[in-house]
C-alpha cells in the first residue's frame, strides 16, 4: 500500500492565549488557535482579504513552553500534522480536524523575553537559533517586519 503525507506548516496571530490543560495521567496539553490571513482576486479583479481559523493542538513539554510564551495576537510559525477527532456531545455526533503540532516557533520577539524563541521537540538541539544559522552566507535575512505585504502579482512570475 502507498504511503501517505501529512504535514503542514502554519504561520499565522493567534487568536487567544493558549489553554494549558493537564490529562488524568499528568501528561501536559495546551490547545490555540491560529488567523490565516491571506488575499485573492475576486471574479471583479479586485482584491480581497480573508482570514481561515485553525485549531492547534500541542502536547508535552511543547505544550507548556507555548502556553508559558504565547498569548493572543503574538505570530509563530507551527509545523505539525492534520488529525481528526470524533465524539458524541449531547447525542449528536461532532467531528473537529486539527493541527497536532510538533514545532512552534516564535516570529514576533516579547519586549522583556530574550528567549529565541524557536520551542520545538525535546528532542531536538537546544543551541540558540543565532549559532544554528549558517556561517557560508552573510547576507542580511530580512525579518517579519520588513517584508512588504503587498500582494504578488502572478503577471509578474518569469515562468
Amino acid at each position: 500500500m502507498a504511503r501517505s503525507l501529512n504535514q503542514v506548516t502554519l504561520m499565522g496571530n493567534l487568536t487567544r492565549d493558549p489553554e494549558l490543560r493537564e490529562t488524568p495521567s499528568g501528561q501536559s496539553v495546551t490547545s490555540f488557535s491560529l488567523a490565516l490571513n491571506r488575499s485573492y482576486k475576486d471574479s471583479s479583479g479586485e482584491w480581497q482579504e480573508a482570514t481561515d481559523y485553525v485549531d492547534i493542538v500541542a502536547w508535552g513539554p511543547l505544550a507548556e513552553r507555548v502556553s508559558q510564551y504565547l498569548s493572543k495576537g503574538r505570530r509563530c510559525l507551527v509545523q505539525g500534522r492534520l488529525q481528526s477527532r470524533n465524539w458524541e456531545q449531547d447525542g449528536q455526533k461532532r467531528s473537529k480536524v486539527e493541527v497536532l503540532a510538533s514545532d512552534v516557533t516564535f516570529l514576533d520577539s516579547r519586549s522583556n523575553d530574550s528567549s529565541d524563541g524557536n520551542v520545538s521537540n525535546p528532542n531536538d538541539s537546544t543551541e540558540p537559533a543565532e549559532t544554528k544559522k549558517s556561517t557560508k552566507t552573510k547576507d542580511k535575512v530580512a525579518s517579519a517586519d520588513e517584508i512588504d505585504d503587498e500582494p504578488i502579482n502572478l503577471d509578474d512570475i518569469p515562468f
